[in-house]
């Protein structure tokens, strides 16, 4: 399982401020972890945002068929810009599955 990529650091069993963590990876190697100041995302059933919270303060576990979304975000106040990139995981037995197919790839828009 690739730790860098945010969709898949959500690892069975794994404590979600540990999952946090691992999406600061590339954020911090670009010199931008001052730019990352919330959660990785949420637990997302019957209500929008539940538990499992995906915060680095966060003590909840990962557990199979918790859905969870992966959404961290990058955000420059002083220019008024910003991008967050939002999945769907599903936590599986044997790790976790991305639920969201939507490209990553880069999409200008004029």
């Amino acid at each position: 399982m690739d730790t860098l990529r945010p969709a898949n650091a959500a690892e069975l069993g794994e404590a979600v401020a540990q999952a946090h963590a691992a999406s600061r990876t590339l954020v911090e190697a670009a010199e931008l972890g001052w730019a990352y100041g919330h959660g990785m995302g949420h637990g997302v059933g019957l209500q929008i945002h539940e538990a499992p919270t995906l915060r680095p303060d966060s003590t909840d576990v990962l557990e199979p068929g918790n859905v969870v979304s992966v959404e961290p975000g990058i955000y420059l106040p002083d220019e008024g810009a910003g991008v967050r990139i939002e999945d769907l995981v599903l936590v599986t037995d044997d790790g976790c599955e991305r639920l969201t197919r939507f490209t990553k790839e880069l999409l200008t828009v004029e």
